[in-house]
């Protein structure tokens, strides 16, 4: 190929040979190559251009930058002047919204929105990128069941009740088609639309349909927004739900927007398979256990109820009884014998008085009422009934023992065995077997009969270090627990420790233990010595009581 296919042949390269010293001193940096004119094409240029060209240049006065101006600094100033427009389409759902837009997503269609007559706030029957539409995925969070359409939508301003007994509980509402055209009636599922004589003959009660299908109103009833609709919309996954609904129960007026400030989006690290060390469990678990802790104190905290009656009584011991009933709740709080509850009085009849006792009695199939004993009652106004706060009061006992476990654990290999640590960190562990003397009968005296399965799992667990017991309800885990510790304490290897997550498991499994034979030990909180249980005369206040 010759030279003058790149270009004229008068066109030459010519390679200088430099000295060495001369390229090390090379200044590209210096004055001789500064460009300080720098000058965009006047008026005067630009008038024999077409109109075409001159619509691709920026309108406005030319910008001559003259010795000494930085050029940065310039354009800077220029684009400063420049006005950008939003797409329409892309601000149609970050200008203000009317009030009763979706909080979620923003959709605002009378005809698709919803309101929540607990939270005050407008939800679509939309379900953008979660598994259920909006407003059922608040009801749910929020825990309301009452809901009220739109004035302006087909059905008008309508609060959504049951035609027979009015009940708004729209999880239980359906709708049965009158015989006459276009009318429906709304019943609700119990026992409404099952009472085997309706008042009109023209409802026939199994053609009954729920309101809320496939976690979605009723199109008919509440609008379903387009596809196009909610692609426009604002985008919220589940995981922001969650966090908004979280922050309403602190601050109802509280944003989207909100979730974007330091320290409200914060994710804890998510639980791993296998941990590297137990610094790496710890620095894992540990804010688990402190939000769990949170939770809990919050829960608490929030369930102050007031104008409470009290009915008093003295106990056998001589200590004051405060009886009460509280209000029904949805709350997620259960309560317990041995919580701890402080009760104030806020009349005018007395001086204000405060006392803390411990539950010794909670609403059973015989009566809803709640029993404290107080730990003084010096003061206590037992003359007077009404004008009382209840208030629970929390422990953090239980988070500060898990929190001081990790923290041992972490600094210290020895505070279990080797085969324990590595199996919490989820670690490769050689199979260890125990060899030990297996029963010729693993059912322990004074318990059932074992099945197949239950003599399986006594058989493995006496010869592994660390075994895990599944199954549902009902499946005879308790016995099975129970014939384990016959079956270890006949061994002689020494006691054995047995715990349970709540006081009426370790009193379950201290009787079916106890009917073996062995001796036993119930250990329990002093908040616990005075509520009578079945296993009580085995508490280990009590046998030292009985002790010659």
């Amino acid at each position: 190929m010759s030279v003058e296919a790149y270009g004229p042949s008068s066109q030459t390269l010519t390679f200088l040979d430099t000295e060495e010293s001369v390229l090390l001193g090379a200044d590209t940096q210096g004055s001789e190559y500064d460009f300080t004119d720098f000058t965009l094409p006047s008026q005067t240029q630009t008038q024999g251009q077409t109109q075409s060209q001159l619509d691709n240049q920026v309108n406005g006065p030319a910008v001559v930058l003259q010795n000494g101006d930085d050029p940065v600094v310039k354009t800077s100033q220029l684009l400063a002047e420049l006005n950008f427009e939003e797409d329409e389409e892309d601000a149609y759902y970050t200008k203000d919204l009317p009030l009763h837009a979706c909080c979620y997503c923003g959709i605002h269609d009378p005809a698709c929105v919803v309101y929540c007559n607990t939270s005050k706030k407008w939800f679509c029957n939309g379900r953008g990128n979660t598994s259920g539409s909006h407003i059922v995925n608040h009801l749910v969070r929020a825990k309301s069941k009452e809901v009220t359409l739109h004035k302006d939508g087909p059905l008008g301003e309508t609060v959504l009740e049951c035609y027979n007994c009015g009940c708004r509980n729209v999880f239980l509402l359906g709708f049965i088609p009158a015989k006459a055209d276009s009318v429906v009636v709304l019943l609700c599922r119990q026992p409404c639309a099952s009472q085997s004589s309706l008042k009109d003959i023209n409802w026939d009660s199994s053609q009954w349909q729920p309101l809320i299908q496939d976690r979605c109103f009723l199109s008919w009833l509440v609008k379903i927004p387009s596809e196009q609709e909610q692609l426009r919309a604002r985008q919220i996954t589940a995981q922001q739900i969650n966090k908004l609904e979280e922050l309403w129960k602190e601050n109802p007026a509280a944003a989207l927007e909100d979730l974007e400030k330091p320290g409200v989006d914060e994710e804890p690290q998510h639980v791993l398979l296998r941990y590297e060390d137990a610094y790496q469990y710890q620095n894992i678990f540990g804010p688990l256990v402190k939000l769990e802790a949170d939770y809990d104190k919050k829960l608490k905290e929030s369930q102050t109820q007031e104008n409470i009656t009290v009915r008093w009584d003295l106990g056998l011991n001589k200590k004051r009884i405060a009886y009460f009933t509280l209000p029904k709740t949805d709350s997620d709080m259960r309560l317990m014998q041995g919580d701890e509850i402080c009760l104030r009085y806020k009349g005018d009849l007395a001086p204000p008085w405060k006392g803390i006792g411990h539950v010794i009695k909670v609403p059973d199939n015989y009566g809803d009422e709640i029993a404290i004993e107080l730990r003084s009652s010096a003061g206590a106004p037992v003359e007077i009934p009404q004008n009382f706060q209840v208030d629970f009061v929390w422990k953090s006992t239980s988070f500060d023992r898990m929190q001081s476990a990790l923290k041992t654990f972490a600094v210290d290999e020895t505070s279990v065995s080797g085969y324990i640590y590595h199996k919490l960190l989820g670690h490769e562990v050689e199979d260890v077997v125990i060899k030990c003397q297996l029963p010729k009968r693993f059912t322990a005296q004074g318990l059932p009969d074992l099945n197949h399965s239950q003599v399986y799992a006594v058989k493995t667990v006496l010869q592994r270090p660390l075994s895990l017991i599944q199954g549902p309800p009902g499946t005879g885990k308790t016995v099975t627990s129970a014939t384990i510790v016959y079956h270890l304490a006949r061994q002689g290897t020494g006691p054995v420790l047995v715990c349970a997550p709540s006081n009426i498991a370790v009193d379950q499994l201290t009787e079916k233990i106890h009917q073996t034979g062995l001796k036993v030990v119930r250990l329990c909180a002093k908040s616990r010595e005075a509520i009578d249980s079945p296993v009580s005369f085995l508490a280990l206040h009590n046998q030292t009581r009985n002790m010659d």
